[in-house]
């Protein structure tokens, strides 16, 4: 709960860590005396209320107080010795693979929301991070969906390597990529972490051990039908629907000939509709869904279209666009007659 301040030579170095991510960031500074200090994180909401203007902070050796003032504000803090904060990683040592930021952002944002957040299976609370010959894939699923996403990338190594990365560490990257506006990230995976280098920012994960499901007996290779939507116009749909949709109440996808019919029905609020055009041909079928996660896949879809492949109200649908590398497999809810 504490950030840890050192001051030196070149300026100020900011860290803090939960035992599982750790971040060292660069400040600049006038250092009038080097030292070291962990000072509580609460410090930064009060330096953000303060006005404009340059913020002091200072400490004397050895007592438990850091002194932060600005203008004419003044707080005196508790603080900790810095022999007390938690040992940090270090520069992780190994070949760095340099990825354009705003790639490795894109395809990592566009993944995460398909992570675990049970605890119980550490394994899909991860990202299963891949580097080869066709570029950068990130792969994630909480076994209700799964999301695909493959960039393709200059100078890709012949050989394969993997990881799975905390979902968690990859939306901070996103954070962080923001924040330092850098063209490039260097990533360098050893000794069981991973360290993304950006802008001076240096953010460091533990990975996570085990044997990540594989996406590539999971995705059907054909679809009985392959309906193809408005996305702007799907997402409108599916967010009015959503509305209504109780946490238990799945949306209702009835495909016929020429159109298919959205609905839900809640037994505390009442009953949507809603029917789009689309071109369908066959035998009528209704398959329900999770409006949030059938939300979520159509949102993260790059383009004005969404492909919708679907077999049976019991297998999976898969969500696609028209000429992006990225895909959402979703499991279906079984629907009451």
């Amino acid at each position: 709960s504490h950030v840890l301040v050192t001051a030196g030579p070149d300026g100020v170095e900011l860290a803090a860590t939960d035992m599982e991510l750790s971040l060292r960031v660069p400040l600049e500074a006038d250092v009038a005396e080097g030292g070291s200090v962990a000072i509580p994180r609460l410090a930064g909401d009060i330096v953000r209320t303060m006005s404009d203007g340059e913020v002091a902070v200072e400490h004397r050796a050895n007592e438990g107080v850091t002194t932060v003032s600005g203008g004419r504000s003044s707080f005196s803090l508790n603080c900790m010795q810095a022999a007390d904060f938690p040992e940090l990683p270090g520069a992780a040592e190994g070949g760095a693979l340099t990825i354009p930021t705003v790639d490795l952002v894109e395809t990592a944002e566009r993944v995460v929301k398909a992570a675990s957040r049970d605890e119980t299976r550490p394994v899909l609370t991860g990202v299963l991070v891949s580097h080869g010959p066709d570029g950068l894939t990130m792969v994630a699923t909480d076994s209700y969906r799964l999301a695909v996403k493959r960039s393709s990338l200059e100078g890709t190594p012949a050989e394969v390597s993997e990881a799975i990365v905390p979902a968690r560490a990859l939306a901070e990257l996103g954070r962080l990529a923001a924040a330092t506006k850098a063209d490039t990230t260097e990533i360098v995976i050893a000794g069981g972490q991973a360290q993304f280098r950006l802008g001076g920012v240096i953010l460091t994960t533990r990975l996570i051990d085990g044997q990540f499901p594989d996406q590539r007996q999971l995705i059907p290779d054909t679809f009985e039908h392959e309906v193809v939507f408005d996305r702007g116009e799907l997402g409108a749909v599916l967010a009015r629907i959503a509305v209504l949709a109780q946490r238990n109440s799945p949306v209702r996808l009835a495909f016929d000939e020429g159109r298919v019919t959205i609905s839900t029905i809640s037994e505390q609020v009442g009953e949507g509709r809603e029917e789009i055009p689309i071109a369908f041909a066959g035998e009528p079928m209704d398959v329900g869904f999770n409006v949030e996660f059938l939300r979520a896949g159509v949102e993260s879809i790059d383009g004005d279209e969404v492909r919708f492949g679907v077999i049976s109200p019991l297998r999976p649908g898969l969500l696609s666009g028209t000429d992006d590398d990225y895909r959402y497999l979703l499991m279906p809810i079984r629907l009451n007659a």
